[in-house]
């Protein structure tokens, strides 16, 4: 079936973003993508060394692939928009993932220096997709600012741990005229089938994919459980009830 995501002026099949980091190694990257069938990965440019020809993350990015650079590593707006305008300048094109985060512990981004890097950089034309906390009035802020869409996080960055914000993500699915993608946290398929049977417009992982036993079989099982998510929510979930429901009638056995 027919049925894609529109960010900015591009168009994607996928609804699965993928990450750079955590892999044994960066030729796995290329394997991962395609057994995914994700079209946008996620790139820290601290991790680009532009001077390098054979120790270079992005020897490993097809062209045909998405190219998302993310900010990581600012601890303000200040920070995240010279992060964001560098990687514009070294070709890495208009896509930009804020990230804003100054606590050290639970890396939880700041919503008040998101904001204003977003505002900022929107007006320069970026394509600004803004990694947040859940936050209803963070996100209608993001909306006004011009962010492209927003990514709430389903739990601390790097932990597996599943929806642990599952009813604000909702929240935001309801109140959110922008594409909501869940980032961080996300451990299993079934998180990510969550979300989208939610509605969820696309998850975004990198952790559970790079630290499973068979990465790329896992990336194969994440690629599917989006995809059936997605499908299931186009399909409209069935109702629930508190008592039993035979689904064939309980009359009319044999001669009765």
């Amino acid at each position: 079936m027919q049925d894609q995501l529109k960010i900015g002026e591009t168009t994607l099949d996928s609804r699965l973003f993928v990450g750079t980091g955590k892999y044994s190694t960066d030729a796995l990257i290329p394997k991962v993508l395609k057994k995914s069938g994700a079209q946008v990965i996620t790139v820290a440019l601290r991790r680009i060394d532009f001077d390098s020809q054979t120790d270079n993350v992005l020897n490993y990015i097809p062209k045909d692939v998405q190219l998302l650079p993310n900010t990581s590593g600012a601890r303000n707006a200040e920070e995240a928009v010279r992060i964001a305008r560098l990687a514009r300048a070294a070709g890495c094109g208009n896509w930009i993932k804020i990230e804003v985060i100054s606590d050290n512990k639970y890396l939880l981004p700041d919503g008040y220096e998101t904001i204003k890097a977003t505002e900022i950089l929107a007006a320069e034309g970026f394509v600004v997709l803004p990694y947040i906390s859940p936050d209803l009035m963070v996100a209608k802020k993001l909306v006004e600012a011009g962010a492209a869409a927003v990514m709430p996080l389903g739990a601390p960055i790097g932990t597996n741990r599943g929806l642990k914000t599952k009813e604000l993500i909702r929240i935001l699915i309801n109140e959110i005229p922008l594409p909501v993608i869940v980032d961080a946290g996300i451990g299993k398929p079934s998180d990510a089938c969550e979300a989208m049977e939610m509605g969820a417009a696309a998850c975004l992982l990198n952790t559970a994919i790079a630290s499973a036993n068979d990465p790329l079989l896992m990336a194969e099982a994440f690629g599917n459980a989006v995809k059936a998510g997605r499908y299931a929510y186009l399909a409209g979930l069935g109702a629930t009830a508190d008592y039993a429901q035979a689904s064939s009638p309980l009359t009319g056995f044999l001669h009765e």
